[in-house]
């Protein structure tokens, strides 16, 4: 009984969690998108893209986004709930964006380098993340956009305005995931800008509207 007490004690406290379902319609759709084919795709590029090297060593930072972002979401989950809704709102909502103008907009890339500079463990690395990882879907990027998203979450985060070291690797950390997504060759610059205009597009409406609400909300009766 003290194990099934304390598995609806948890449920209850974290109940909010269930915003994470969203996964369940992203993941499908972004699978679809992947797989589909007798579609054109559009080629994304830029001109500064030919002045950017491939640098394998950004594998690094560009798998430490995984948990980046996982251990972001799992703190407001536990620790924010307010936060945690915010986030995700964000997050979210511009998934979904990404996933609509995938859908409707079929987009590649054409930058990878067919033969590596060198031979390390680093770019045995990309070579993994590029089996695993088509060059298609890539505008905006998700990589740039939630890595944006979990800067803004950590940077409202009363709590974590009090460790300045943590915000501060955060804004490091997020800086060196954009730089890998291009000197990796996964993303143009393009898809680095299309990201930061979404982000710019989307945090009025989740953040400073939501500001704005909070004290209104706090001064009603409970």
């Amino acid at each position: 009984m003290k194990a099934i007490d304390k598995a609806n004690s948890f449920l209850k406290k974290y109940r909010h969690a269930w915003v994470l379902l969203y996964f369940l319609i992203y993941m499908p759709w972004f699978v679809y998108l992947e797989r589909r084919t007798n579609v054109r795709h559009y080629m994304i590029h830029s001109p500064i893209d030919n002045h950017i090297p491939f640098i394998e060593y950004f594998i690094v930072p560009y798998l430490l986004w995984f948990v980046f972002i996982a251990v972001t979401v799992a703190y407001f989950l536990i620790k924010d709930k307010w936060g945690f809704y915010r986030l995700c709102a964000f997050l979210f909502s511009g998934m979904t964006v990404f996933l609509i103008i995938c859908t409707i907009f079929p987009n590649a890339l054409n930058l990878r380098p067919t033969v590596f500079p060198r031979d390390n463990v680093f770019t045995d690395l990309v070579k993994m993340i590029y089996k695993a990882d088509t060059p298609t879907n890539v505008l905006p990027s998700i990589h740039v956009f939630n890595s944006l998203g979990a800067c803004i979450a950590i940077s409202h985060s009363n709590d974590l305005k009090k460790h300045r070291w943590i915000q501060i690797s955060a804004y490091v950390l997020a800086g060196l995931i954009v730089l890998s997504t291009m000197f990796l060759k996964q993303h143009s610059v393009t898809d680095v800008i299309a990201a930061v205009t979404m982000a710019c597009v989307i945090y009025p409406f989740v953040y400073v509207t939501a500001d704005k609400k909070a004290p209104k909300l706090s001064q009603q009766p409970t």
